[in-house]
């Protein structure tokens, strides 16, 4: 993969620093025009996925598969800005949400993490099982783009072999560096609510699973 020394991304001139071009997407841009129609996909294991579609056109032999980041979900704006520009393009769109982010808690203790290449597995081979497209790409958004590279490069996923394409965006690679620099006092708002969401949900599966979840460690 390239590194570029230079990047040629020019910002509008009002995004002054990192953080406004971060924060101002999911607080003030809203996408219209992007209606998904709902399907569950039941996994190997008896739990489900929440595959959200939009279909451009009767048989349509081009699918883009979204992979969104941590916390967020098919109605992300970056996930139905993404949508929208391939809709356009005339490309059918799968936005598939992990185990727990639709708005529903999953049937399982555990839930979604950047490294279950199994669910993306099992969302690949059935869009291969619909014999309906032979184009099928992937995009990913930050742990969605760390999902999709390590499915790509990992060996044992027959069904990798049917994508012909893939892009990511802000993908933290070094998971370990990128939750220290979370922790720094200047990003204290974003950790602040990583940890608040994934906290509340943590609390939601001790009361389906009580036997299962222990609280203990959010204390620290």
């Amino acid at each position: 993969m390239p590194v570029l020394a230079k990047s040629t991304y020019q910002r509008p001139g009002f995004f002054r620093g990192g953080h406004w071009q971060t924060i101002y997407s999911p607080v003030f841009r809203r996408v219209a025009g992007v209606a998904f129609l709902r399907e569950r996909l039941v996994t190997p294991d008896d739990d489900f996925l929440d595959l959200d579609w939009i279909r451009t056109k009767p048989a349509n032999q081009r699918l883009v598969i979204l992979c969104h980041g941590l916390e967020g979900s098919s109605d992300s704006v970056y996930i139905r800005g993404m949508s929208r520009a391939f809709m356009q393009e005339g490309r059918d769109v799968l936005a598939w949400n992990y185990r727990g982010c639709s708005g529903e808690p999953n049937r399982k203790a555990f839930s979604y993490h950047s490294g279950a290449t199994y669910d993306l597995e099992t969302v690949v081979a059935y869009v291969v099982a619909l014999k309906q497209y032979t184009d099928i790409a992937l995009v990913g958004f930050s742990l969605g783009g760390n999902l999709i590279l390590k499915y790509l490069g990992e060996p044992g996923n027959p069904m990798k072999k049917h994508i012909r394409r893939a892009a990511v965006f802000s993908v933290p690679c070094d998971l370990k560096a990128c939750a220290e620099k979370l922790a720094w006092p200047e990003n204290r708002l974003y950790n602040w609510r990583f940890i608040t969401e994934l906290s509340a949900k943590l609390r939601d599966k001790k009361k389906l699973f009580p036997d299962e979840i222990d609280l203990k460690p959010l204390k620290r």
